[in-house]
């Protein structure tokens, strides 16, 4: 479904990704994993069309998006939900979830918006409340929520369960595998390698800007290069 070979991405002189490349087949889940500062969400931005390679090439269901910009990107079925949510405050969370589905023409919002109600009750309780009043949970719900109504076939997470509870972190990496198992392909990028390894059908290791292994999630979490390196 996606495949990303020899991605380069610079910030000025500043080289923040280097020679990542990786696939995700349909149906999977793929996890980045590796330290703060190692590329992962610059690689998550450039597949979504926020920043431009140096180098390289990002192809999407056979077509290469690398040149697209963000809303050409997410029309072809690739939705971000980016690190630290990213909500519009002061915008309810109808209102939010409408801005998720804005490039849609088709009479399914309505219902999808009842299906991000059933899935997380709490939204659909709230509904007319801002975003900036709930809790970094519920704002989190509210992402997802917000990224499920673009309906993509691929899914990106950036750092999903940041700065949450462990109850909340369990319900929505919960959340993740139900969204695989429904027919969503995911890629997510997660600092917790414990709990992302564990969950992702595929993982690859970036470290300093390159991929430097591979391989199914639990293999890699009983690689002794990668207990050393992010399990303790």
């Amino acid at each position: 479904m996606l495949e990303v070979k020899g991605l380069n991405v610079a910030y000025g002189a500043i080289e923040a990704v280097k020679d990542v490349s990786f696939t995700v087949h349909e149906g999977q889940i793929v996890c980045l994993v590796g330290t703060n500062g190692a590329g992962k969400s610059t690689t998550l931005r450039t597949v979504s069309g926020l920043l431009r390679p140096r180098g390289g090439e990002i192809v999407f269901q056979g077509r290469p998006i690398h040149d697209l910009p963000a809303q050409a990107v997410l029309a072809a079925g690739v939705a971000h939900c980016p690190e630290g949510r990213k909500l519009f405050a002061g915008m309810t969370v109808e209102e939010n979830l409408l801005l998720g589905a804005h490039l849609r023409r088709d009479r399914g919002v309505e219902r999808d918006m009842a299906r991000a109600y059933d899935l997380f009750p709490v939204l659909g309780e709230r509904r007319t409340q801002r975003a900036g009043l709930f809790s970094g949970g519920e704002q989190q719900m509210l992402a997802i929520a917000r990224a499920m109504m673009a309906r993509p076939r691929l899914l990106m997470f950036d750092e999903p369960t940041m700065g949450l509870s462990p109850i909340m972190i369990q319900r929505i990496l919960d959340t993740i595998t139900m969204l695989r198992d429904q027919g969503t392909t995911v890629l997510m990028v997660e600092q917790n390698a414990l709990a992302a390894l564990t969950l992702a059908d595929h993982g690859y290791v970036i470290d300093l800007g390159r991929t430097t292994l591979s391989g199914p999630g639990r293999e890699l979490l009983a690689d002794p290069r990668v207990r050393a390196a992010y399990l303790g």
